[in-house]
């Protein structure tokens, strides 16, 4: 495929001679190292990999396998080292529009061998248990990869943390959710495949990352965007209890789209349509193995088309009718929505940290068109220019709005107002209230202001901004973040205020203010900025405004 861009243990034997065998496989499990390479004993045989500035890293270490349209397996035993020192290949994408200077990432190689992840530990041989965050990746649920963007590189964060860092590619789009459960046994759980995958790379985890300098009694999932979205899915998923301990999503909360998903009904129905765009019948699924995947997501992406204007169904983001790829409420492997109108009963003892950026999606055009953005803009405008555009777009309701922003922004320009996202921070806030209700574990919000001073900070807090920080990759995404002391100071707070949390459910970090666990009566909001604060009800007026038919 042509490069790309993108994103138990066996049961406890008792007897003697048995026990001795268990010593003997541990003695096995040493590491190995020198030259600045490092070995370790997986399950399935060695893994190779490599040191660099005092962290050990691990590329393109398969964790399951698949059959086009099946399950995925164990991988099977290997003989010998595997190397592992470069990322493997990415599972087949769907094109997403959205590509510009702030996102980096290395060239890729599509390809169904995809089930694969990475590792980053400060040590594999010093016997420490390390806090674990596995990363998912965003994208939705069509497109993305494990390092589809630079600062998805988990060095900095596993070398300033003492954590193991571990992300993960799974399959996507058509290729991980088409549902042909009516096609027979053999494909009963084909609608969320790419949920089951993630699923197996947590029993990876949980089987491997002891060797690996982690912990798997103490493991964090975070994500962002979709990989939020999945993050809320994996917590109602009966399969990934007790794989995870801590969860975190960042701009991922959204409905129809990981707080909800699809009717079964509408994905049998997105099947037959995808089906008949190929000419395959019902009786001759063998065909599917005739195409690429970049044809059968062809005919996918038609048939999501063709079932949202069917089902007369709103495009998530732009207007029309459509649908998207995601999991479907099966009733098995997902039994209920992740976030209904009640927090699923199986993560109530599970700590949550959910947030969202101020701008999003609001301020992405301006990125999207830096010429001329760059030429009229909100500090190029006069008052009354501002003015006139904060009515063309909010009309009788400006002022309310304009007041309501003044009082949760004191301290920027009105013309921001213009720019702040309610299509994610709602669904944020409902979600939290949601789980706080629960009255289990506790949950976190926060909001991410920080402007990038980029491009005479035009694109604001842009969807995706937030990332380099948790990672502490301000110099690494430079171009994106500007580099500089305020950026790296901020870096330094928030991927330690995510690191505590992973490693105590706790995100209270020096350098910011006091943190409480978010409730409706409190309403604490954490605003990630140069000078962090914490806020109650922050926005929520102005939130109501924006988004007065949103019930949160």
């Amino acid at each position: 495929m042509k490069p790309t861009k993108s994103k138990l243990f066996p049961l406890l034997l008792l007897s003697a001679s048995i026990s001795m065998a268990t010593m003997s496989y541990a003695a096995e499990m040493s590491v190995q190292a020198g030259n600045n390479i490092a070995v370790v004993q997986t399950q399935a045989g060695a893994v190779q990999g490599y040191v660099q500035n005092g962290v050990v890293t691990y590329k393109g270490v398969p964790y399951a396998t698949a059959e086009r349209f099946m399950p995925p397996q164990k991988v099977a035993n290997w003989q010998g080292e595997k190397l592992a020192l470069t990322y493997g290949e990415v599972c087949p994408q769907v094109a997403m529009d959205g590509r510009s200077f702030f996102f980096t990432g290395p060239e890729m190689t599509e390809g169904e061998s995809c089930l694969n992840l990475n590792v980053w530990s400060p040590s594999v041989s010093d016997g420490k248990k390390r806090a674990v965050m596995v990363w998912i990746h965003g994208g939705g649920f069509q497109s993305g990869a494990s390092n589809d963007l630079d600062s998805y590189d988990g060095a900095n964060l596993a070398r300033t943390g003492d954590v193991v860092v571990v992300s993960v590619n799974h399959r996507l789009n058509a290729m991980g959710f088409l549902d042909l459960s009516a096609y027979g046994k053999q494909y009963k759980n084909s609608a969320n495949l790419g949920m089951q995958d993630l699923v197996a790379s947590l029993e990876w985890v949980k089987e491997n990352i002891a060797q690996f300098g982690g912990d798997p009694n103490n493991v964090t999932i975070f994500g962002e965007s979709g990989g939020g979205a999945k993050v809320l899915t994996l917590m109602a998923m009966p399969s990934a209890k007790g794989l995870f301990h801590k969860a975190v999503v960042q701009s991922g909360a959204v409905e129809k789209m990981g707080m909800t998903l699809t009717d079964p009904k509408i994905s049998r129905r997105v099947t037959e349509l995808t089906l008949k765009n190929l000419g395959v019948k019902s009786t001759a699924l063998y065909r599917l193995n005739e195409f690429t995947p970049a044809q059968i997501n062809a005919a996918g992406s038609k048939a999501l088309k063709q079932a949202g204007e069917e089902f007369k169904i709103p495009a998530i983001l732009g207007g029309g009718y459509s649908l998207s790829w995601m999991p479907s409420l099966d009733g098995k492997l997902i039994p209920q929505q992740p976030v209904g109108e009640k927090y699923p009963e199986i993560a109530k003892d599970i700590p949550l940290l959910i947030g969202s950026n101020l701008t999003e999606w609001e301020s992405f055009p301006l990125q999207m068109d830096l010429q001329n953005s760059q030429k009229s803009n909100r500090f190029t405008w006069t008052e009354s220019e501002t003015m006139d555009r904060l009515k063309a777009k909010y009309g009788n309701k400006t002022d309310e709005i304009v007041a309501a922003f003044r009082e949760a922004y004191p301290n920027r320009m009105i013309a921001d107002a213009l720019y702040v996202d309610s299509f994610l921070r709602t669904p944020a806030l409902k979600t939290a209230r949601l789980k706080a209700d629960q009255q289990g574990a506790p949950v976190y919000n926060y909001i991410f202001s920080w402007d990038t001073p980029v491009f005479n900070s035009v694109p604001m807090s842009y969807h995706t901004s937030e990332i380099a920080f948790v990672f502490n990759n301000i110099e690494r995404m430079a171009q994106a973040t500007g580099g500089g002391k305020d950026a790296q100071a901020l870096a330094d707070k928030m991927s330690r205020a995510w690191i505590n949390f992973a490693k105590t459910g706790n995100p209270n970090a020096e350098g910011l203010p006091q943190w409480d666990a978010y409730t409706r009566e409190n309403g604490k909001v954490m605003i990630f900025d140069n000078q962090p604060e914490v806020k109650p009800h922050h926005d929520e007026k102005l939130q109501r405004l924006l988004a007065p038919n949103y019930n949160f």
